[in-house]
């Protein structure tokens, strides 16, 4: 298919409505950062709306503020790096039908949302642990080392080779699964993106759970790592560059103990 169809194809209802959820949920997390000052302006829905939403309390008190910070984070991050496959498979199919799209989608985003059940107890836990301040970020330098030196060993494992592959390259990814159908085909997308991308998501405890500059720098990131050109060109380089920071960080910290 041309390029040009394929954009044609891709101003679909159905695609507008992605465009829509991506947009929505950027526009959600933006929202829950607000000041109380610009929350109490926020007459559309009503400050108590907003302030509701972005209070998050301790403990597990907090737990559905926090899951749903997570939900529109994986959507917001995640959504856009699978649009490339997205279009592939509509390629393939070549009908512009919404219903297979929509089932191909659904079974992606509800991986991440698995990943965002999972990313909720993590906070909960470091946060009551009291290693995390209440937006989301490393309070101990230690697990900011680790986050980081974890995140940069992950870039040269095998498991995150073998799942780049694979988003690397969607057609022959759904060529090879083509019988499973839409909502199947989705849910194995998602999870492996999972595993192509977790890691670098567990450093928003790094940069902060509430910090839109990185979730906006890792959503970039993310989606060239995917790109067959590109992505084979960084994958390696910000694996070194991870480490190197982490190390950095183990280094200052012992040398204020000397």
């Amino acid at each position: 298919m041309s390029q040009a169809n394929r954009l044609h194809r891709m101003r679909a209802p159905h695609w507008l409505g992605l465009y829509g959820m991506i947009a929505l949920a950027w526009g959600l997390l933006y929202a829950m950062q607000l000041p109380p000052d610009l929350l109490a302006a926020a007459s559309v829905y009503g400050a108590g709306f907003w302030e509701a939403l972005c209070r998050v309390e301790p403990g597990l008190a907090g737990a559905p503020n926090i899951l749903a910070m997570w939900a529109l984070m994986s959507a917001a991050m995640m959504a856009p790096t699978a649009l490339p496959a997205f279009a592939t498979w509509e390629d393939l199919v070549q009908t512009g039908r919404a219903q297979g799209f929509v089932r191909l989608a659904g079974g992606y985003l509800l991986i991440w949302l698995g990943f965002a059940v999972l990313a909720t107890g993590a906070q909960l836990a470091l946060a009551g642990a009291g290693l995390l301040t209440p937006l989301g970020e490393s309070a101990n330098i230690w697990l900011t080392a680790a986050l980081l030196l974890g995140a940069g060993a992950y870039q040269f494992s095998t498991l995150k080779g073998a799942c780049l592959a694979k988003c690397r390259r969607p057609l022959v990814f759904f060529m090879q699964y083509w019988g499973e159908g839409p909502f199947r085909m989705g849910l194995r997308l998602g999870a492996v993106c999972l595993g192509c991308c977790w890691a670098l998501m567990a450093l928003a405890f790094v940069g902060g759970t509430m910090n839109l500059i990185w979730m906006g720098g890792a959503m970039v990131l993310m989606m060239l790592e995917k790109l067959p050109e590109i992505g084979a060109r960084l994958t390696r380089p910000l694996g070194f560059g991870l480490l190197a920071l982490g190390a950095a960080v183990m280094i200052s910290e012992l040398g204020g103990w000397i």
